[in-house]
């Protein structure tokens, strides 16, 4: 009696981690489905957008594309390329690079 009780607490506990997990992690559709790492995007995009004329416009559009693509690349200006195609080939309605 004791060891089903156990083993049906070990597999209630199992169950609860998976879940948990799960609730942490977020998962991306599509055809290679991965577990992207939090980024946290407010902070970033300020210190990316923080020598830009237009600021608010600034983080508007990084905290989009820092959504999206899970990165914000280093510095005030250039290196998108290190956040992949995702960053760099974001564009607006106007067809211009959307990503600051």
């Amino acid at each position: 009696m004791k060891k089903k009780m156990k083993a049906s607490l070990q597999f209630l506990l199992a169950i609860m981690l998976v879940m948990l997990f799960f609730c942490m992690a977020k998962i991306v559709k599509g055809p290679t489905k991965k577990l992207l790492p939090f980024v946290d995007c407010g902070a970033k995009c300020e210190a990316r957008c923080s020598a830009h004329s237009r600021k608010k416009i600034c983080i508007r559009a990084c905290g989009t594309c820092c959504s999206r693509c899970k990165c914000v690349p280093p510095g005030t200006y250039g290196n998108r390329e290190v956040c992949g195609r995702c960053y760099t080939d974001m564009v607006t309605h106007g067809n211009k690079p959307k990503c600051p």
